[in-house]
């Protein structure tokens, strides 16, 4: 908790509010002895700072807000899916349900980004499209992080970070820790279903390969159809999770389709040939191919 904000923002009860609307009438409070609550707590004046476009076009301020935006979602997104790991990991399966289901709502606050750069054509894109040198989203930390954690690991994609060090130290620890799917698995194991020894000490730093094992574990768990069926419920939530990160980067192609068609791509790929190979890989795996069996 940070100390320095408790000291700016003063704790108040219900009954304090209640007084207080009371003592003024119904109109809000206008006369504070120092900075503005709300600023104190969101860091609005910050946030407004930091939009530094790069060319005089002003649909560029469009692409950078959206794109900062983005990157917030990322880290909480990625914070949701950290504390449903954690309760995962110590069998709390009904506590973490809802961080998992907060993240999959986050995520389609997430994709919603996507409407603000509809009206971007080539032409749009052009116009300072070069300012931006090799800037490209493919080079975002938080994006890496999420992936990693959702099971998508690439050891490659740490090494644009070697320059800075804490950033690459977090995401090399990342690509080596389990993935939220990698402790879900375990999991299963824990409650009896019949997983293999070697999928659960296996590398974490390499991609989990679908298996028949886990496969099964998940037919099994589904056809238990009662109230009380928590492993159930944990299916759904992570599989709304994985669909609605589908659908951030099905969207994410589109967007580079419409905004550059088939030109490569500003940090060194094919563009959107890179992305439809990207998208290949499943998040879950097993979740999907289990329900053929259902």
């Amino acid at each position: 908790m940070n100390t320095d904000l408790e000291h700016s923002i003063c704790p108040v009860t219900e009954q304090e509010r209640a007084d207080r609307a009371a003592a003024g009438g119904g109109e809000p409070t206008l006369a504070f002895t120092g900075r503005v609550p709300y600023d104190a707590y969101v860091h609005a004046d910050t946030l407004h700072t930091l939009q530094q476009t790069l060319s005089d076009d002003p649909g560029e301020m469009s692409f950078l807000v959206i794109s900062q935006v983005m990157e917030l979602y990322f880290g909480l997104v990625r914070h949701e899916l950290r504390e449903g790991q954690r309760l995962i990991r110590e069998d709390d399966v009904w506590g973490a349900l809802p961080p998992l289901r907060r993240a999959a709502l986050h995520l389609e606050g997430l994709n919603a980004g996507w409407r603000g750069l509809r009206w971007m054509t080539p032409t749009d894109f052009n116009r300072f499209r070069d300012k931006l040198g090799e800037g490209s989203g493919f080079q975002s930390a938080m994006y890496r992080h999420l992936e990693f954690l959702l099971g998508l690991k690439t050891a490659s994609l740490v090494r644009p970070f070697r320059r800075q060090p804490d950033v690459h130290a977090e995401l090399t620890g990342a690509l080596r820790a389990p993935s939220l799917w990698d402790d879900a698995i375990a999991l299963l194991a824990r409650k009896g279903h019949d997983i293999p020894a070697d999928l659960l000490g296996r590398d974490h730093s390499q991609e989990h390969q679908p298996h028949s094992a886990v496969e099964g574990a998940w037919v099994e768990v589904y056809t238990d159809t009662g109230p009380d069926n928590h492993l159930r419920m944990l299916g759904e939530a992570l599989t709304d999770v994985a669909e609605r990160f589908g659908d951030w980067r099905y969207q994410h192609l589109m967007s580079v389709r419409r905004a550059m068609g088939a030109k490569a791509g500003s940090g060194g790929s094919n563009g959107i040939h890179w992305l439809q190979r990207s998208m290949a890989r499943e998040v879950f795996p097993e979740l999907w191919s289990a329900r053929t069996y259902m």
